[in-house]
C-alpha cells in the first residue's frame, strides 16, 4: 500500500508549470471518464478487473456479450467459472480472471448484500482486485480522489517531470501529492488518455502535444 501522501515543497515556477499542465489538460476534456463500458459499481469492478494485462478494446468487447447475460453477482456465480471462460478467453490471463471473478462474485453476496463495496480495504480484499483496480473503481465512481499507476500513467509522469519513483507506488504519491486539488479526481484519466493516444511509448506526438512547451523530455524526441 503506498504510504500516507506527504506535500511537496515545489518552487513558485514548478508549481505554476504544474497548474499549467492539468489547466490545459482540462481545458481539452472537463470530465474524463475511464473508456471501459459499465452500468454499474458491479460491472466496473469486473471490467476494471479483466482489463489487466489487457487493452480496454479487447475488455469492452468480451462485456458487451458477458454484461448481455451475467451483469450482476448473482447472475455470475451462476455462470460459473467455466461458463464465464468462453466470453473472456480472448482477454490474457483468463483462466486466472475468471476464476477471480467468479470467487468476488460469491463473496460479494455471502458478506456484502450483493453490491460491491466501495471501500479501499474491503474493495483490495476481494480477489483479483489489487490497489491500481480500487483506485480506478473508487475514483471513477468519485467516491475517494485517486491516482491509479498504469504503465501509460508510470511513463507520462516520468517524461512530464512530476514523478521520478521508481515503483507505481512511488509515482503515485508523488502525483497525489503535487497534483492541484481541484484537479486530483480527473488527473488519473487525463494522463492515461495522454499516454494512450499522444503521449506515446516508441514515438511520442510532441508537434501534436498541448503541453509540449511545458514538458522537460521534449527535445529526446524533435
Amino acid at each position: 500500500m503506498a504510504k500516507p501522501v506527504k506535500s511537496k515543497r515545489l518552487s513558485p515556477a514548478e508549481k505554476a508549470r504544474i497548474e499549467e499542465l492539468f489547466h490545459r489538460f482540462q481545458s481539452l476534456s472537463d470530465d474524463p471518464r475511464t473508456e471501459l463500458d459499465y452500468d454499474s459499481p458491479y460491472t466496473l469492478v469486473v471490467a476494471v478487473a479483466l482489463s489487466a494485462q489487457a487493452t480496454d478494446v479487447s475488455v469492452n468487447k468480451a462485456t458487451a456479450r458477458l454484461f448481455q447475460v451475467a451483469d450482476t453477482p448473482q447472475k455470475m456465480l451462476a455462470l460459473g467459472e467455466e461458463g464465464l471462460i468462453p466470453y473472456i478467453a480472448s482477454i490474457g490471463l483468463y483462466r486466472t480472471k475468471a476464476r477471480n471473478v467468479i470467487a468476488a462474485a460469491r463473496i460479494i453476496i455471502e458478506q456484502h448484500g450483493g453490491e460491491p463495496p466501495l471501500d479501499r480495504a474491503a474493495l483490495m480484499a476481494l480477489p483479483g482486485v489489487g490497489r491500481k483496480t480500487a483506485s480506478v473503481v473508487l475514483n471513477e465512481l468519485r467516491v475517494e480522489p485517486a491516482i491509479a499507476v498504469d504503465t501509460h500513467v508510470f511513463r507520462v509522469a516520468h517524461r512530464l517531470g512530476l514523478s521520478t519513483g521508481k515503483t507505481p507506488d512511488q509515482v503515485e504519491a508523488d502525483l497525489m501529492a503535487i497534483v492541484p486539488e481541484p484537479y486530483i479526481t480527473r488527473a488519473h484519466h487525463w494522463l492515461i488518455l495522454h499516454g494512450r493516444y499522444v503521449c506515446v511509448a516508441r514515438k511520442p506526438k510532441c508537434l501534436e502535444c498541448p503541453v509540449a512547451d511545458l514538458c522537460p523530455s521534449k527535445t529526446l524526441f524533435v
